[in-house]
């Protein structure tokens, strides 16, 4: 017996010229297919059901201490309508977040949980001080509005500096993360890569699981590890470069015992890589060809460099039982401007767009990247900062980044476009929907779609050109059609009748 659907639409739209969001609903009709139904070949796109893939275990985002302190500045009222607004049933119901192990270019300094652990080889001094002023606070607040429903992930930015060899940042990355025309410190830093040596494998490993288990103590439902955030990054805020073969090692001679024996593996899974898809299918593979398999749980990516969607499916291919998990993503340029960085004595960067365009550019390259994840095998999505201020901090190091909400000096928030946009996606995407089989005739319109927990199936639907555009969905031998305005994202939802 065919299914059949009433269906249910609702669209979020962005004027280009004004930065004016709205949202509209409407209630496509479904019709049975007759002979001439059947022959519409034309702008369509089709859903699958019967073919069904990955589980989406739902999205999240990260609580640094920068995001975390600009929370605290709110007053109590307001901040709990911004940690709604990520956590809330009715928003995106985020089920995870990202914590920083010490600082990251998103703390207010430099910090790490022990100041010198070459005089402290027993770790007697560490401390978590620092994330008890800003962090476990806000995230305990945003714990109480997910009702419990909340996994945590650690990833570490740097080791102690005292644990360090020197900075040797790349010609590459300085193209890719900035050149500033800074000299690069001979000395060992937390900033501009450098690498662990190899004599403090075995602290670092401890080291790690102390923090796991501080924040464990601290009521924080820590349920993931990533070895290293960025892992052949060199940049000139906290980083630390690992080849395939140094994490493989570091893992299965150091980490994995250390957290066995604090019985932390049926707690905590390991992830690895925490870094950018392009180059993510070469470092997995060299570290699988070393007997660290089974002391995995998934492989976290980011998305600056690019699509690469085909790595997830290699990736999945290749080895079908890790998660995949996006950890990290961002706008590259500070909120209201056209740019990331600027110069100290100078004028602003020129653009040929305008800072609404740029908001646009961000919430479709949203849209983009989470459609083709879930379309490659993508289970957890986790964004960066939960929120940044009007600089796009604070940072401890030059430049500022978006976030898709933006807190401000007089205590407010702005939710963007990118917010929205995100949102639509998890409130379609619910924790626990499975990806169901979806084509469509050209990028003209991108499209996903899921069988959620209550059986409806959820469509995303981006069109992100300067036109309308009609689109015919066919879906168990039934046809709808739907228009999609000019720079919209639009979501329809079929009840089985």
């Amino acid at each position: 017996m065919v299914a059949r659907y009433a269906a249910s639409m609702k669209t979020t739209s962005f004027d280009t010229k004004t930065g004016q969001t709205t949202f509209s609903e409407s209630t496509p009709t479904v019709l049975d297919e007759s002979t001439l139904l059947k022959n519409v070949e034309s702008n369509v796109v089709g859903i699958y059901p019967r073919y069904a893939f990955q589980t989406i275990e739902g999205f999240g985002c990260a609580m640094t201490e920068s995001a975390c302190y600009l929370l605290s500045r709110m007053s109590k009222e307001t901040r709990t309508e911004a940690l709604k607004a990520w956590f809330g049933n009715s928003a995106i119901d985020a089920r995870f977040i990202r914590i920083p192990l010490d600082s990251c270019d998103y703390s207010l300094d430099e910090y790490q949980a022990v100041e010198d652990p070459i005089s402290d080889p027993s770790l007697a001094t560490f401390s978590m001080e620092r994330n008890n002023k800003y962090i476990i606070p806000v995230v305990k607040e945003a714990l109480e509005i997910a009702d419990g429903k909340i996994s945590a992930l650690l990833s570490p930015w740097s080791p102690p500096v005292q644990w360090k060899t020197a900075p040797e940042i790349s010609e590459n990355d300085a193209k890719v993360y900035g050149d500033f025309g800074f000299e690069v410190p001979t000395e060992p830093s937390r900033n501009f890569g450098g690498r662990l040596k190899r004599e403090y494998y075995k602290p670092w490993a401890q080291y790690l699981v102390t923090y796991v288990q501080a924040y464990l103590d601290a009521g924080i439902p820590v349920t993931m590890l990533s070895i290293q955030n960025e892992a052949s990054a060199a940049t000139m805020w906290d980083s630390c470069l690992w080849s395939g073969e140094e994490e493989s090692t570091f893992l299965h001679d150091y980490l994995y015992p250390a957290m066995k024996e604090a019985g932390l593996l049926e707690k905590v899974g390991i992830f690895i890589w925490d870094h950018n898809k392009e180059r993510m299918l070469e470092h997995v593979d060299e570290m699988f060809e070393t007997d660290i398999a089974d002391m995995i749980s998934g492989i976290a990516y980011h998305w600056y460099s690019g699509d690469h969607f085909e790595a997830l499916d290699l990736i999945h291919n290749a080895y079908p039982d890790k998660i995949l998990m996006h950890s990290e993503s961002c706008g590259l340029h500070i909120p209201g401007k056209t740019y990331a960085f600027k110069p100290v004595d100078g004028p602003e960067p020129e653009s040929t767009v305008t800072p609404i365009e740029m908001d646009f550019a961000d919430a479709v390259m949203y849209a983009h990247d989470m459609i083709g994840d879930i379309n490659h095998g993508m289970q957890r999505w986790i964004d960066w900062n939960l929120c940044v201020d009007r600089t796009g901090g604070p940072r401890h190091v030059l430049g500022g980044f978006a976030a898709p909400i933006v807190a401000e000096d007089n205590g407010t928030f702005e939710k963007t476009i990118s917010y929205h946009y995100i949102a639509q996606i998890a409130h379609v995407v619910q924790p626990g929907s499975i990806r169901i089989g979806s084509s469509t005739w050209s990028d003209t319109v991108e499209v996903a779609a899921v069988k959620r927990p209550d059986d409806s199936i959820g469509i995303i639907l981006l069109n992100k050109h300067d036109n309308d555009q009609e689109v015919n969905i066919r879906v168990s031998g039934q046809l709808s059609t739907v228009n999609l305005p000019a720079h919209t994202l639009s979501s329809v939802i079929l009840n089985e009748q």
